[in-house]
């Protein structure tokens, strides 16, 4: 049944005899919208698989279709692994700058370095305010060595692209850097009074505890996880050059994370997750205002 306003303008001929569209009255039109039969001129009328809609039934349409996610609720796109590579890249050209072009300027301001206030000319680094927060994001991104660089960005190859197309890119770039700066302020926790350390491992642990998480959400093969994560837990703590406290604060960050964006009730998905990720944020901030207690000022 047609509005009284619509049905005036209908029953209305400009031109001809034929009706005006009932968005633009004095523009005469022979088409009529397939759902609705309201008269639409070319300026209002949207293709449909059989003939022409109206704006208005076009959106009713559209209201009623449940958005494609994935499967812990991101937005579903094409390619799977974008953030994946942009990462990878993004660590690759800081490498080359830090190792080939700004030696050694930008590995001594990009570093995770803090000296206490009990260290002769500290408090230095982390440890000397917000001014120097920045270092426990740059480190994440820091590597000097190729090995260094090579190993770190191989696991977030295997790694990253399951992850990503699971969670959607978002929740996997939130999942990531909340990883890498659970490692850094894990680490300037327990030795903010003199440290200086720097790669991506602790993000690269996250994603290890992340996909343990989801092997255990959706029951798949868990086994290859966990064997992948022992391995690189005895290198942490077989080498004497390897910061261990950054990579197990980015495993247990990552993990924790992970299982509240996996975990959320499909009904309330969005809230749970969102407070999933304040609730991170709020863990490291307040490692980091506890260290900044022990260490600063």
């Amino acid at each position: 049944m047609l509005p009284d306003e619509s049905r005036s303008a209908a029953e209305g001929s400009p031109e001809g005899g034929l009706p005006g569209c009932y968005r633009h009255p004095q523009t005469a039109t022979g088409v009529s919208c397939t759902r609705c039969e309201r008269p639409i001129c070319p300026q209002c009328m949207v293709t449909a698989s059989v003939g022409f809609q109206c704006p208005e039934c076009v959106g009713n349409g559209h209201a009623g279709t449940r958005r494609a996610t994935t499967r812990f609720g991101g937005a579903l796109t094409v390619d799977g692994g974008l953030v994946t590579r942009a990462l990878i890249g993004v660590n690759l050209v800081v490498w080359l700058l830090a190792a080939y072009v700004l030696t050694p300027r930008l590995g001594q301001i990009w570093s995770l370095f803090s000296a206490g206030g009990d260290i002769r000319g500290g408090p230095a680094g982390v440890a000397d305010g917000p001014h120097e927060w920045y270092r426990l994001l740059t480190a994440t991104f820091l590597h000097l060595e190729w090995w260094h660089i090579g190993m770190n960005m191989l696991v977030l190859f295997w790694l990253g692209p399951p992850l990503e197309e699971a969670l959607g890119r978002l929740r996997f770039l939130a999942l990531y850097l909340l990883s890498g700066l659970g490692g850094s302020t894990f680490a300037f926790l327990l030795a903010g009074n003199l440290m200086d350390s720097f790669g991506a491992s602790g993000a690269v642990f996250g994603l290890i505890g992340a996909t343990i998480v989801m092997q255990l959400r959706i029951r798949g093969p868990l086994a290859p996880a966990m064997a992948f994560l022992v391995f690189n837990l005895v290198v942490t703590f077989s080498r004497s050059n390897i910061d261990w406290r950054a990579h197990l604060g980015g495993l247990a960050l990552g993990a924790l994370t992970a299982f509240g964006l996996m975990y959320a009730p499909r009904e309330r998905r969005g809230l749970v997750q969102g407070l999933t990720l304040a609730v991170a944020v709020a863990v490291e901030a307040a490692m980091l205002l506890t260290g900044m207690a022990l260490y600063g000022a």
